[in-house]
């Protein structure tokens, strides 16, 4: 529970920290009891070089009284001075029987410090392991008597004494202040490592942790809201750079799906607005010939009918209402079908022909107008009527924003698989915001929507429809020397 509340970066210094400890007590444990072991053995083998001057030492001495009261038995005084052994470094000695009874003791050889603490009951073994030296010997370690230091006690049964135990000392103060101070030496030394790998750790750490910084930082600066921000540095070779670019590769998928989103309700308020526009239109232009035709019959109903100039008024009026609002009927119909998707006719198509009849139509529409022709073959595939119906539209355009007169060029040519279509005027051309407008619904140039200004707005909305219907596009322009330009491409049909 507790590491689990610890940050990622604790927890691995406190891993790295924790192995390291555990790697170096090993050690020195290792260390310890190696130079322990070593040290011992070393004072066992000078335990065994001078227990031959002891051995002289004590059992002459003691065969000298060996029959003497004592017999052997029970405890014996400590000699006096004069009988100190000549070896270096053993430090006591005593003889035992093997039940324990003390035969002979030397005094205390080094300083007045306390003589080993030896039980009475000693377990050597009962055969020597050498060969060579039937001498049963055994090596342990005891405290004083006062607990101030420790000794290393040889005991072992001579061949020539079977009945005596030979027990011999040496303190172990100088191995012991080895030890400690070798105890001192790895204690500073493992903390000081500790404390190296500590540092090294929290350096290495956090630089291996850095990009997870940059991570952190980046996904607060978008969850404030900027979506274009990405994590830098993002390697593949190293675990974090794969997370931070599989980070970027997520982000950039949530950018654009949020791009996409407020494009979608974008275009959906685009929508809205052009539908509610749309209606709005829409129901402003039939109401003017619902209107006429109801004026027209309030006329009837006040006594045309008996007045035969006021009859046929109504009656030429309410059928000129009635066609107008028919035809914008059959557009708004039209466009409806465009939007909903649905498939016109396809059929080779002879586009130059259909520019040929449009163009004489015009002509005769408006016999006042010039209009020059400019025609290559070209074949579509598409609703012929529907074609036509393009050609006129941009024609009574013409005619509705440009005077009587007015030249117009028409122009059919092949550009990279399309058929392109232009017509061009030299009429008072568009305003500046118009080139982008006037293929919307029920627009006009003139602000006044008055009839006087063209038609209801739907001609061009129906060029445009028709040519994407096509696969086609549309474009308006000015065109040189003034006027306008409006090009319509279609896709070739395959040969």
């Amino acid at each position: 529970m507790i590491l689990s509340r610890l940050s990622l970066r604790a927890r691995l210094l406190l891993g790295v920290v924790v192995l390291a400890g555990v790697g170096l007590v090993a050690a020195d444990v290792a260390t310890y009891t190696a130079l322990k072991s070593f040290l011992l053995d070393r004072v066992d083998k000078s335990l065994e070089v001078g227990h031959v001057q002891v051995e002289q030492l004590a059992f002459g001495q003691a065969a000298q009284g060996h029959g003497g009261p004592n017999n052997g038995h029970g405890p014996a005084k400590p000699p006096q001075g004069g009988d100190e052994p000549p070896a270096q470094g053993l430090n006591w000695y005593q003889v035992r029987t093997l039940s324990g009874g003390v035969v002979k003791a030397g005094r205390f050889l080094v300083g007045g410090g306390s003589p080993p603490q030896v039980a009475t009951t000693i377990r050597i073994p009962t055969r020597s392991t050498n060969e060579a030296n039937p001498e049963r010997v055994a090596y342990f370690t005891v405290s004083s008597k006062d607990g101030s230091t420790k000794y290393r006690v040889r005991a072992s049964i001579e061949p020539q004494q079977p009945n005596r135990i030979l027990l011999i000392a040496t303190s172990l103060q100088d191995v012991y202040a080895t030890l400690h101070r070798l105890l001192l030496v790895e204690l500073l030394v493992t903390l000081a490592a500790l404390g190296a790998i500590a540092g090294l750790g929290l350096w290495v750490v956090r630089l291996g942790l850095r990009p997870l910084r940059e991570i952190e930082r980046t996904a607060a600066t978008i969850a404030a809201g900027d979506l274009s921000q990405r994590v830098e540095r993002a390697e593949p070779n190293t675990e974090v750079g794969r997370l931070g670019l599989s980070l970027n590769a997520m982000l950039a998928q949530i950018e654009a799906a949020f791009k996409a989103r407020e494009e979608s309700e974008s275009m959906l308020r685009r929508s809205e607005q052009k539908l509610r526009r749309f209606v709005a239109d829409a129901s402003h232009e039939l109401r003017t010939p619902l209107a006429a035709i109801r004026a027209y019959a309030e006329l009837f109903g006040r006594g045309a009918a008996d007045r035969p100039d006021d009859l046929a008024r109504s009656m030429s009026g309410i059928s000129r209402e009635s066609e107008r609002m028919t035809l914008l009927v059959d557009d708004l119909l039209l466009l409806a079908r465009l939007d909903e998707g649905r498939p016109l006719e396809r059929a080779p198509v002879d586009l130059a022909d259909i520019v040929h009849e449009a163009v004489d139509a015009a002509r005769v529409v408006d016999t006042t107008r010039p209009i020059d022709v400019e025609v290559e073959p070209a074949n579509v595939l598409g609703d012929r009527d529907r074609l036509r119906q393009v050609i006129d539209n941009l024609f009574a355009n013409v005619r509705s924003h440009t005077p009587p007169g007015t030249h117009v060029v028409v122009a059919l040519e092949r550009v990279d698989g399309s058929a392109v279509l232009s017509v061009s005027d030299s009429g008072p051309g568009l305003g500046d915001d118009a080139g982008t407008q006037v293929f919307e619904r029920f627009f006009r140039a003139d602000s006044s929507r008055t009839r006087a200004s063209g038609g209801v707005g739907l001609g061009l909305s129906i060029v445009a429809g028709v040519a994407h219907a096509h696969g086609g596009t549309v474009e308006a322009r000015p065109a040189p020397g003034g006027g306008a330009t409006f090009v319509v491409s279609i896709p070739l049909a395959a040969t």
